[in-house]
């Protein structure tokens, strides 16, 4: 058993797909129409035959709801690794991505948050340095 799809609400399909793909970098993997919505994922180029993040339409009142009482709460829908979050922090906000927390240390990472203008909080981070812990065991 293996994670290959994880989904998040999207006030709006084109709208998140602009901004996940021309703002943060993933690309789109699938665009299926559906009736009035598509199914429709994006990917890392890091990764194209990895996870697919699947930007579902927030259209039921259950997953508006949701949505909404996480982002009241200041609750991050998803979390993206990135290789340095302070680097990351200072490109997407020279897009003009609103951050909600900047860079900050939470013991092992460093993360931020960031509005993704379809309805959700993300939150990026990055691993920070550990000690070496041989060194300290040989002093």
């Amino acid at each position: 058993m293996r994670i290959q799809l994880s989904s998040i609400f999207v006030a709006d399909q084109a709208t998140a797909l602009r901004f996940y793909t021309e703002v943060l970098g993933f690309q789109k993997k699938a665009e299926i129409p559906m009736g009035e919505f598509s199914w429709l994922t994006v990917v890392s180029p890091e990764a194209p035959d990895g996870v697919e993040l699947v930007l579902e339409p927030n259209s039921n009142p259950a997953a508006l709801a949701f949505q909404a009482a996480l982002r009241e709460q200041s609750i991050p829908m998803t979390a993206f690794l990135v290789d340095d979050v302070h680097a990351e922090h200072e490109r997407l906000q020279q897009q003009g991505v609103m951050f909600r927390t900047p860079p900050m240390a939470a013991g092992p990472v460093t993360i931020a948050i960031f509005d993704d203008t379809v309805g959700n909080l993300i939150q990026i981070y990055s691993m920070n340095a550990q000690p070496d812990q041989d060194a300290s065991a040989t002093a």
